[in-house]
């Protein structure tokens, strides 16, 4: 067994001189849902965990003035069951909905959640085992290439790794234009969403756009009109499974003119995807059920299939269509 330490933060400030302490074999934990199942796989082998999960005020859910702020210490199940994200937000109550069973949510903090690491089948058969992977064991190589990946990345992908990101929430926070505060050794700093996930190129193994010591402390939503969104989700199993593609959609309309549409995709890319070719296709036009499958196929038209997953072409181009119709028909 490995033997590991302890501490326990109560401000952000004694979290960060625990890392600067403990050094790079230090891990910030908080609800422990993903990175205890990673450690008991041998994949995360930390020599020191700092807990967050008493933060002073990093759990609280702010609604004043033109941003909803959220704080990264917030439990899942709680920002899902807040009235006003359930009544102005439902992309992304539905989010977190979809992505754990009521026991995760009421652990998980949705700081933790955009914390998750991207992974697959190969990384998961844990350290030592007989499939490499890049991200698990740089420089080793990426099973997934030629092997099976009917759950691999058809966006994003590179040579060194075709793993999906698993995320949900995070998927509903880039189509709303979220941004996400930081607190490191050297500051404050606010990271768009759209740039807080790295793509994988020749080091899969760097995730996030984090630097050493880093911690998440709130999540901000610019309050735009979104109650016409939606948080679309097809799996394998309904008893909460990873995405096989999932759509996140905020709509903008003028009786059945979409004025602004915001599209993005889990299930497909190596980080959340925005699907710009979609929005291009809708906006100034009406919806209809063909228009919104025309833009589904937009999305997918550089998507880039593997031996297995080909099958994505049909159902993600589907899947937009009916979150788009879906969103079309809820109150604004």
């Amino acid at each position: 067994m490995q033997s590991i330490t302890y501490t326990r933060a109560d401000t952000p400030e004694t979290a960060l001189a625990a890392f600067s302490d403990a050094g790079e074999g230090a891990r910030y934990i908080a609800g422990g849902t993903t990175l205890y199942d990673l450690m008991k796989l041998a994949i995360e082998t930390p020599v020191h965990l700092i807990d967050v999960s008493d933060l002073n005020g990093l759990d609280t859910i702010e609604t004043e003035g033109d941003t909803l702020r959220i704080g990264a210490m917030a439990r899942m199940a709680d920002v899902a069951a807040h009235p006003l994200i359930q009544d102005e937000y439902p992309v992304l109550a539905e989010s977190l909905w979809k992505a754990a069973s009521q026991q995760l949510r009421n652990m998980a903090t949705v700081g933790g959640n955009l914390l998750q690491r991207t992974r697959c089948i190969y990384f998961r058969n844990g350290a030592g085992g007989i499939s490499p992977c890049n991200k698990r064991e740089p420089g080793s190589g990426c099973a997934a290439i030629g092997g099976l990946d009917r759950g691999q990345a058809l966006f994003g992908a590179s040579n060194a790794c075709t793993a999906v990101f698993p995320g949900d929430w995070p998927i509903a926070l880039l189509a709303l234009g979220a941004s996400v505060d930081v607190l490191g050794p050297h500051g404050r700093r606010t990271i768009p969403v759209a740039e807080f996930y790295r793509l994988p190129g020749d080091t899969p193994h760097n995730e996030f756009s984090l630097t050493s010591g880093e911690i998440v402390t709130a999540i901000n939503v610019p309050k735009r009109p979104a109650r016409r969104s939606t948080y679309h989700k097809i799996r394998d199993r309904e008893s909460y499974a990873f995405a096989l593609v999932s759509a996140a959609v905020v709509l903008e309309m003028q009786g059945n003119t979409v004025l602004q549409a915001r599209v993005a995709l889990g299930g497909v890319a190596s980080i959340p995807w925005r699907a710009t070719e979609a929005e291009t296709a809708l906006v100034g036009h009406p919806l209809t059920r063909v228009r919104a499958l025309a833009a589904g196929h937009a999305a997918f038209a550089n998507a880039r299939p593997g031996l297995h997953n080909a099958f994505k072409l049909t159902l993600g181009p589907e899947a937009i269509a009916d979150a788009l119709m879906i969103a079309a028909q809820r109150n604004a």
